[in-house]
């Protein structure tokens, strides 16, 4: 069954539908919204909306700084076909979306921003994935952004490969964001330098 939503988010309006079998399907997740809240798309930017699900994050950045500078990507076949007529609808149907389990079949890299909101309710596998290749993903300075409920494995997975991360608390989630600092996972460089500040 599909429904549409109607949501304004940092003064953009988005017409989005949905479906029954995807995530959050009659209203925009509180978790992204509180991710959100903490983001702000800048000129320049290079944004990867990871597990898209219908297109929340990627297509409000592509309003806001351009669909050519934002790429979208899900696993679930239907949550890519509706992010892309969503995209449509929204007036950015050139915003890339593509269909790829984490970044299997994902080619882009140099993003400075990654944002996540991660199947947290399940095992780590899928979490460790995007946190340990959207390292490799990003260009130096740039930052990953996720949201969950759980806080202290995605804190700590966060530091030991970014070598700091800023956590903070909306409405009941915890937002993450951790800055690439260095070509190589911080964990690498420990037997080197004493341990860092886990903020950014």
């Amino acid at each position: 069954m599909t429904t549409w939503i109607h949501v304004t988010i940092k003064g953009v309006d988005l017409q989005l539908q949905t479906h029954s079998e995807l995530f959050s399907p009659m209203v925009v997740d509180k978790g992204t919204l509180a991710m959100l809240s903490r983001t702000e798309f800048e000129p320049g930017d290079k944004v990867l909306d990871l597990g898209c699900g219908y297109g929340v994050v990627g297509i409000l950045a592509a309003k806001l700084i351009g669909a050519g500078n934002v790429v979208m990507s899900d696993k679930d076949p239907k949550a890519v076909q509706l992010a892309r007529e969503n995209a449509a609808v929204n007036g950015v149907p050139e915003l890339k979306v593509c269909h790829s389990d984490g970044f299997a079949h994902l080619q882009q890299t140099g993003f400075t921003k990654i944002l996540s909101n991660p199947p947290y309710h399940t095992d780590f596998s899928v979490a460790k994935h995007f946190i340990e290749k959207g390292f490799n993903r990003l260009t130096m300075g740039g930052t990953m952004h996720m949201v969950t409920k759980r806080k202290p494995w995605y804190e700590n997975k966060l530091r030991a490969i970014f070598g700091g991360v800023r956590v903070d608390e909306v409405d009941g989630y915890y937002v993450f964001c951790a800055e690439k600092r260095s070509s190589e996972y911080a964990k690498k460089g420990r037997r080197k330098t004493k341990s860092r500040s886990s903020s950014i």
